[in-house]
């Protein structure tokens, strides 16, 4: 279906109605304009002015109705302030919205639908880029950049974890730091002892290391969390001093969140958060905790089969970081680190890390440096440089010191810098 012609069509029938009725309403005003001067010395004075009155209204609401349609119609093609736009398409919409106009909405972005799945395909564990529901995953292309950023930091935090313990600390010390939460626990289900025990927590249940202070282990059903692992449904209590099952773990809060964790359909553990303040988490909190519980189960899945992660180079990061490179030449900034770069991609440094190394077989440094050693050396080589010292040549290609640029030239390419500049 064409939805811009559609659109247009119903917006041409919208302006001709408009513009039918306007000279139909104008024409009308014209004829008792006519009649009032044609036979002004019949009609009574206060006729007269009354009439007049009238006439001047109806041509100030005829003025005003143009105007706000004018406005409306072509604020997207001139500047126009936007409180007074916003005002003046509130008051429309509100006195003139007999015609409604149906908008479809528009198909989906292939290429940042595409780019979604390469995120969840390079945490490379089947079935991942499938395991989000069509809802889900269109509610994560309209979310905020900052939501899929946190997303993409789990994935590719996740993504180096080959351990049970270092998979579960993970998730609640990126919870702290990613989402700015004051508690975190993630409690495992002992299927034999039906009881939910706390296996990671971060916030006030540790002390800096991975260790829970004062474990608690909660019956299944009992209490908040228990009731989330027994039901298999999420639950957001915003004041939990109306929850008569509300469990004290460290602290006495204000509001908690409990997602259940699945694999398999099977409820296995329970991620949960709580706060100092009433009505703390928002729906952003939950949807994010939601898809977070999903990460966790294709994790959890890939670490029973064993199932090995592959990188390979056309990993959506890679592209990115080659792009980076090569087009944008960021390996000029000196300061440019691991780190930096890390958070630019918004994934891990450790994954970063690995995922250079497995594509190029070199670290990162050597990686960057090679971006930088070939600019130098067409520096070297090229005319319009000859009055560039050597040391202004390899700051200029990103290096921040002679030392380190003749030990990496000398490395890739066995001579030295002014070794290669004599050569002819």
């Amino acid at each position: 279906m064409n939805i811009k012609k559609n659109i247009g069509n119903k917006i041409a029938v919208k302006k001709s109605g408009i513009l039918l009725y306007g000279f139909v309403f104008l024409f009308a005003c014209v004829v008792v304009f006519k009649i009032l001067k044609i036979n002004i010395t019949s009609f009574e004075m206060t006729h007269m002015f009354t009439s007049l009155i009238v006439l001047n209204i109806a041509l100030l609401l005829t003025v005003g109705y143009f105007l706000l349609i004018t406005i409306k119609n072509f604020s997207g093609f001139y500047s126009i302030p936007t409180l007074f736009q916003k005002t003046v398409t509130t008051v429309y919409d509100h006195i003139f919205s007999t015609v409604s106009v149906e908008v479809q909405e528009p198909e989906i972005n292939k290429d940042k639908k595409s780019g979604l799945r390469n995120t969840f395909s390079n945490f490379n564990i089947p079935g991942l880029s499938q395991s989000f529901s069509d809802k889900e995953e269109h509610r994560i292309q309209n979310t905020t950049p900052e939501t899929i950023a946190v997303l993409s930091y789990f994935a590719t935090s996740l993504f180096e974890k080959n351990k049970l313990e270092d998979v579960l600390w993970d998730i609640v010390e990126n919870c702290i730091s990613q989402l700015q939460l004051e508690d975190c626990v993630i409690y495992m289900l002992d299927t034999e002892k039906k009881m939910l025990i706390q296996k990671a927590a971060f916030g006030h249940k540790n002390n800096g290391e991975r260790k829970v202070i004062s474990p608690i282990q909660i019956p299944l059903g009992k209490g908040i969390v228990g009731r989330v692992a027994q039901t298999g449904r999420f639950e957001y209590i915003s004041d939990v001093t109306n929850d008569a099952e509300y469990i004290i773990d460290d602290a006495n809060r204000m509001s908690e969140l409990s997602i259940p964790i699945f694999v398999d359909d099977e409820v296995v553990g329970v991620l949960d958060s709580e706060h100092s303040q009433k009505d703390f988490f928002t729906e952003n909190h939950i949807f994010l905790f939601q898809l977070i519980a999903r990460l966790t189960e294709n994790k959890l899945k890939q670490l029973q089969t064993k199932n090995a992660c592959h990188i390979t180079d056309d990993n959506v990061y890679f592209k990115e970081l080659e792009f980076l490179m090569k087009e944008a030449k960021i390996y000029r900034d000196a300061n440019l680190g691991l780190d930096s770069m890390s958070t630019q991609l918004n994934i891990s440094g450790n994954y970063l890390s690995q995922l250079v190394n497995k594509v190029t077989g070199r670290n990162f440094t050597d990686y960057v440096n090679g971006f930088r050693i070939e600019d130098a050396k067409s520096k070297l080589r090229n005319p319009e440089f000859t009055n560039y010292t050597i040391i202004a040549i390899a700051l200029e290609s990103g290096f921040n010191s002679k030392s380190t640029f003749y030990s990496a030239f000398k490395k890739l390419t066995g001579i030295s810098p002014k070794e290669y500049r004599k050569i002819p």
